[in-house]
């Protein structure tokens, strides 16, 4: 049996906090909590879903209103026990400081991630939950179609519920009015991307 490295060892005996994630030096990249348990993204990210996510960085900053941040793989403190990593994220300017490690629910607007084979779990069930329950608007799933194009699956925050209505499919293009004015054709989005 091999023996777990010393930094995987959590710092007390309730487990691990939001904030201990900023000592966490060792840590692999992209690493999370969700309800007091780390999670590991130990493989490595395919090429579909960086294309993807960088498409659509590029396509949501460029439609961004002035005050809106689009930013890539930027953590979210959801509450105490979990802090977690969407792909992609539009969000209010940060209260803090330009060496802020974290947004908080309410200055998130959109929260967006990529499935990939290690993630799509996750991604389906148990952040579409996380998400909702912290109060973020909006949250696209984008997962591969059979013609290897992407597909966004957006729910839009039933406040009262604290649960997520899905709000379409669109397997084409995208055009919304919420959290801000984006259109985008999806088929177009990957054009010069496909290896």
């Amino acid at each position: 049996m091999t023996a777990v490295p010393e930094w995987m060892c959590p710092p007390r005996p309730d487990g691990w906090y939001a904030d201990d994630l900023d000592q966490l030096s060792q840590a692999p990249r992209h690493t999370e909590l969700i309800d007091g348990v780390l999670v590991l993204r130990l493989s490595r990210e395919e090429a579909w879903h960086g294309r993807v996510v960088s498409a659509l960085l590029l396509a949501l900053a460029a439609q961004a209103p002035a005050g809106i941040e689009v930013e890539r793989e930027r953590t979210i403190r959801l509450d105490e026990r979990t802090r977690v990593e969407p792909d992609l994220l539009a969000a209010r300017p940060a209260r803090h400081g330009p060496d802020r490690r974290f947004y908080v629910p309410d200055q998130v607007l959109l929260a967006i991630e990529v499935a990939s084979p290690e993630s799509a779990h996750r991604d389906r069930t148990v952040k579409l939950r996380k998400y909702a329950e912290a109060g973020i608007a909006h949250y696209w799933r984008v997962e591969e179609d059979d013609a290897g194009l992407p597909v966004v699956h957006a729910y839009e925050l039933d406040e009262p519920t604290r649960s997520y209505a899905p709000s379409g499919v669109h397997r084409r293009a995208i055009c919304t009015k919420t959290p801000f004015p984006i259109e985008l054709v999806l088929d177009k989005l990957m054009a010069g991307r496909r290896s």
